[in-house]
């Protein structure tokens, strides 16, 4: 469905979530978007721009892996529909999917991460049903709205019946609310757990409460960790004006737990319902205890007001995304952005409450505030970046968790979930770290920065010459640097005793250029030399003969170029080397043949943009005199890769990473170097966009001229003086003013004698 509203302005009706039904609601969103057109900063409910389902479908472009939360930024608990049971690489709402069987308080970050201490409520009429199959109900997305602060859906219940479910959030808790048909045993299914998995629920005879936990772990199997506290904790609270409830029971006993009657999976409460009556939920999660999962339900959602819970994530949402106002985009391209922000403002999530978190790094209760679902080998390159840009009070305590990871675990994770994972290479919170030091944030401990990394830099992990630590090898120790010991001595790698080992080599190079920035921001000099240094063993993987990167045996020969990669190749880790890009050039014999071989990457499509290797070579051309094909590029991929629709996201979103591209690209820059501090200009999509910055000055890219054939850069101010180079600095935008791009529809010499320095360079003293 498409509304035509007048100045050229087309709105699909469908991209907000409102369906077929949710017409004449949408109609007054779009009544309220006229006055945006050409208008700056006014007024609006940026909310509704979001389309939660872009990326929960497969299609043409892919699948983002994506579910439609509910939850406000960065909550702890998120809630989604589940129309699938989820489980590693299934996650718990699939778009082509025509049948739900519960709303679920899910941990689930992304598609290839497993869920941990969920639990799932279900309305139903009629018999008792408890198992997935049995108590699923038909829907249509017609019947359906979803959006960042609401979720509603009606269901068919047979016979002509339909049950309406409702939700709304807060940071721990949900509020439901449930509607049914006349029914002499309507109810409400508390699941604490599935079959095989660990759980219990109990219910309190004279209130109704429903208290339980799920002890379900995925990461046990992926990480070193064993955490026998481990639970998550939750509090269910009912509430009819009409009537009374009318029995509670549970279900799948299996046992008797001390304290406890009995040792269920499952609870419920049975209503005997008028046509259209409703049953107000409110559930309340911890990873502490029950007790503190009914204090988060006391202090966030008091009372059984629906709307005022829902005003007040709606309010939350928009404080986050009006942070961030673009003009001249079409509404397909707002739909794409603003669900990106959404998407980014999602992860980290929260693991604290009321000031005490668990640790599922020493399995006990601490004072402070906590994170986790890091996707760090993803998120480092711009979701992070755009962090500090858009959510800057929550660097410091996002820094603070990894470093609290480290003094109770021994390492800082690289995939958290809640505990060590061992997903993916790299020690790439190192650049988590450098990064927030580099930017000024100074809110957590130097010294124990300094600490954390050092050990990945520095200590191999157990085991390192006898394993070969596969990709998600099970029941491990902590992998951290794996092969660090043969790095140390050979300067890289070698295949033939350490998996994945060519992009180990290049990854932990560039580690370690972000361990050297942490020591010359402490004034450790002599260390920062040493990992500079160091920093530049990706040449040693350089081939000259064939122009790529490939592995090494022990011997120093040539392994197969097929061997000792990552999710990638030689083309796509060639250019892998972020922190030393003029070095690269070197190595390939200047400007003339790295373009050659960058072009030859881009026309084959070795160009991956679905994974994240990918993601910066697109403006690889700034550094080498040809920042026009950089435009190029990023308009190509920004068109190709991106829609407003349920398969919507080429590639896994992996925690924002790939909503965290869009948004930069949209804006004009991209921090191809995150832990430097430098944003590369590409070609920005829209006219005008502005943002506040958390220290309440505001930045704004005007992008003159601009349109779909002109989208080569002319000129470039900033600050009212001419840039010449293709690149400005975090103090730039955090220092606020204006950046003015004059776009043509031809390539321009804009940028192109920039000539950065490599590091060999610095290190001699060049300027």
């Amino acid at each position: 469905m498409v509304l035509w509203i007048g100045f050229g302005m087309r709105v699909r009706m469908e991209s907000f979530g409102f369906g077929r039904r949710g017409f004449w609601r949408g109609l007054g969103v779009a009544a309220t978007m006229v006055g945006l057109v050409g208008s700056g900063r006014a007024e609006v409910d940026a909310s509704k721009w979001v389309n939660v389902l872009i990326g929960t479908g497969k299609g043409k472009i892919g699948y983002g892996g994506t579910m439609p939360f509910v939850t406000p930024p960065f909550g702890m608990t998120n809630w989604t529909a589940q129309t699938r049971q989820n489980k590693l690489s299934v996650v718990s709402y699939e778009y082509s999917d025509t049948t739900i069987s519960g709303f679920m308080g899910t941990h689930q970050a992304a598609i290839w991460m497993g869920d941990y201490g969920y639990v799932t409520l279900m309305p139903e009429i009629d018999g008792l049903k408890v198992t997935p199959e049995e108590r699923k109900l038909d829907f249509t997305h017609a019947d359906e709205v979803a959006r960042p602060d609401y979720y509603s859906v009606w269901m068919g219940a047979g016979a002509g019946k339909r049950i309406r479910s409702e939700m709304t959030a807060t940071e721990h808790c949900v509020r439901m609310r449930f509607t049914f048909p006349a029914n002499a045993s309507a109810r409400v299914v508390v699941e604490a757990a599935r079959p095989k998995t660990v759980g219990f629920a109990a219910v309190d005879a004279k209130t109704g409460e429903i208290t339980g936990y799920n002890a379900e772990r995925v990461d046990r199997d992926l990480g070193p960790m064993k955490l026998p506290n481990f639970k998550g904790y939750f509090v269910v609270q009912f509430h009819r004006a009409q009537s009374q409830q009318l029995h509670t029971g549970t279900y799948g006993v299996v046992g008797t737990a001390p304290g406890q009657t009995t040792d269920a999976t499952g609870a419920y409460t049975e209503f005997k319902t008028k046509d259209g009556e409703k049953v107000d939920v409110r559930v309340g999660t911890s990873f502490i205890s029950v007790d503190q999962a009914r204090k988060n339900l006391e202090a966030e959602v008091p009372g059984w007001d629906f709307e005022a819970t829902r005003s007040a994530l709606r309010k939350i949402w928009n404080e986050k995304l009006d942070r961030v106002a673009i003009d001249g985009a079409t509404a397909d391209q707002r739909a794409i952005f603003y669900t990106g922000l959404y998407h980014a403002l999602l992860y980290p999530k929260s693991f604290s409450e009321q000031g005490r978190y668990y640790s599922a790094f020493d399995d006990t209760i601490h004072e402070g505030t906590s994170y986790t679902a890091y996707s760090i080998w993803d998120t480092f390159r711009a979701e992070n970046s755009l962090l500090t840009l858009l959510a800057p009070e929550r660097m410091d305590g996002m820094i603070g968790a990894l470093l609290q990871d480290y003094k109770e675990g021994g390492w800082m994770p690289k995939w958290p979930n809640p505990s060590y994972t061992n997903i993916m290479i790299g020690t790439h919170a190192d650049s988590l770290v450098a990064e927030a030091m580099v930017k000024g944030f100074h809110g957590f401990d130097p010294a124990g920065a300094w600490d954390a990394v050092y050990k990945d830099a520095m200590t191999p992990p157990d085991g390192d010459t006898t394993r070969r630590w596969a990709d998600r090898e099970e029941h491990t120790p902590y992998e951290a640097r794996p092969g660090l010991t043969y790095l140390k001595q050979l300067g890289y790698i070698p295949v033939d005793h350490t998996a994945e080992s060519a992009s180990s080599t290049l990854e932990d190079s560039y580690d370690d250029w972000c361990v050297a920035q942490v020591a010359k921001a402490l004034g450790k000099t002599k260390e920062y030399e040493f990992f500079l240094k160091r920093s530049l063993n990706y040449k040693n993987l350089f081939n000259p003969a064939t122009g790529f990167m490939q592995a090494k045996h022990e011997d120093g020969s040539w392994a197969d170029p097929k061997d000792g990669w990552t999710e990638g190749d030689a083309w796509v880790y060639t250019w892998a080397v972020m922190h030393d890009l003029p070095g690269l050039i070197e190595l390939m014999g200047g400007r003339d043949n790295y373009n050659a071989k960058l072009d030859e990457h881009f026309r084959g499509k070795h160009n991956v943009h679905s994974n994240e290797p990918s993601h910066h070579y697109s403006y690889l051309y700034d550094y080498s005199g040809q920042p026009w094909k950089t435009q190029e590029k990023v308009r190509e991929i920004a068109a190709a890769e991106y829609a407003a629709a349920p398969a919507g996201l080429d590639g896994d979103d992996d925690c924002g990473q790939m909503s965290a591209w869009y948004i930069f690209t949209a804006l004009g820059f991209y921090p191809v170097n995150p832990a430097s501090g430098d944003y590369m200009i590409g070609s920005p999509l829209f006219g005008k966009a502005s943002f506040r910055l958390g220290n309440g000055k505001s930045f704004t890219v005007t992008a003159e001229n601009n349109s779909v054939a002109n989208l080569y850069v002319q000129s470039v101010e900033l600050n009212g003086k001419t840039l010449t180079v293709p690149v400005i600095r975090y103090e730039d935008l955090m220092g606020g003013g204006a950046l003015k791009v004059v776009m043509g529809p031809k390539p321009s010499q804009w940028g192109a004698d920039w000539k950065p320095l490599s590091i060999t360079e610095m290190a001699a003293g060049k300027q």
